[in-house]
């Protein structure tokens, strides 16, 4: 059994071609990805569910990539959440 099916990952990155490509190689290895383009919507998706993963890029508009990272491991509920940063 493959235990990555299903799993969510939320990407975070303004460029919409590359939410595009990565959503697309998510789903063929079974995971669920959760495309925004802004910070902000990275931070409001993992309150209402939170992620298995954050993929991140670093420069985001109003809130950049370190920022929402910072902020994920200050919140209880969200700082195991692995993260990987893109640019």
């Amino acid at each position: 059994m493959d235990h990555r099916q299903g799993k969510s990952v939320l990407i975070a990155d303004d460029t919409p071609e590359i939410l595009h490509v990565l959503s697309a190689i998510l789903k063929r290895g079974g995971l669920v990805p959760r495309p925004v383009t802004r910070g902000g919507q990275a931070i409001d998706a993992a309150m209402a569910d939170p992620p298995d993963l954050l993929i991140l890029d670093f420069h985001l508009p109003g809130m950049s990539g370190l920022e929402v990272c910072r902020w994920f491991k200050q919140e209880p509920g969200l700082r195991a959440i692995p993260v990987i940063f893109i640019s």
